[in-house]
């Protein structure tokens, strides 16, 4: 099973939300747990967890990857997503029956193939989580979204306009194509911003899983 680092409740008592975070190709989970503390602020109450990614990276001798990139062939990614998508359901089993905490109890969070892989898993899970916040990602092998699409649980795209990795229009394209199948979807856009995540995107995202967790 996948493994990694875990952050919280800041609040000191049990954890109430389990806050997944998915890192990008190359990283692995130690590279977004720093944002725990940040987002601690609008969720006092979670425990946030940044599993390694199942795979060594195979394109260096260090890092982690959820997939691999070197054929960038849609299928090929597809096939790869679907391999993810098994650990990371069960990783998040898992941590939240170690937590004690409701099915639905959970969020998604990831940056870059992490983007990729919580949206290609979390739209899929028969219980949904309560929020995918997907920064510099994209959507991938989206034509299967319409038969394999399993909820239909709230969406954050964040992505800086001047990212050359992945390009912004990816998200552009994920939103056009999630809202198409009645997914909402909220959308944050930044101009000067490359492959990473600024401070508008903090906020946003803070934001947004406050209000998943409005009720809980």
């Amino acid at each position: 099973m996948l493994d990694g680092p875990g952050w919280g409740p800041a609040s000191g008592g049990a954890a109430r939300q389990l806050v997944v975070l998915c890192h990008g190709v190359g990283a692995d989970g130690n590279d977004l747990i720093d944002l725990a503390p940040y987002w601690s602020k609008a969720l006092p109450d979670a425990y946030f967890c940044s599993p390694h990614g199942p795979e060594q990276f195979d394109m260096a001798p260090v890092g982690r990857q959820w997939f691999s990139i070197g054929n960038l062939d849609p299928a090929t990614l597809g096939k790869g997503a679907r391999r993810a998508r098994i650990a990371l359901d069960e990783y998040i089993d898992v941590m939240l029956q170690e937590h004690d905490l409701p099915a639905d109890a959970y969020a998604l969070m990831g940056f870059s193939q992490g983007a990729m892989t919580a949206l290609f898993t979390g739209l899929r899970r028969k219980i949904a989580p309560r929020a995918i916040l997907a920064f510099s990602g994209a959507l991938v092998d989206p034509a299967s979204l319409a038969t394999e699409r399993a909820n239909s649980c709230p969406v954050m795209l964040a992505h800086g306009e001047a990212d050359m990795v992945v390009p912004a229009s990816r998200s552009r394209d994920a939103a056009t194509a999630l809202r198409a199948e009645g997914v909402p979807v909220e959308t944050h856009f930044s101009p000067k911003l490359a492959h990473g995540i600024d401070d508008i995107g903090l906020s946003a995202g803070a934001l947004f899983l406050q209000r998943a967790f409005a009720n809980s």
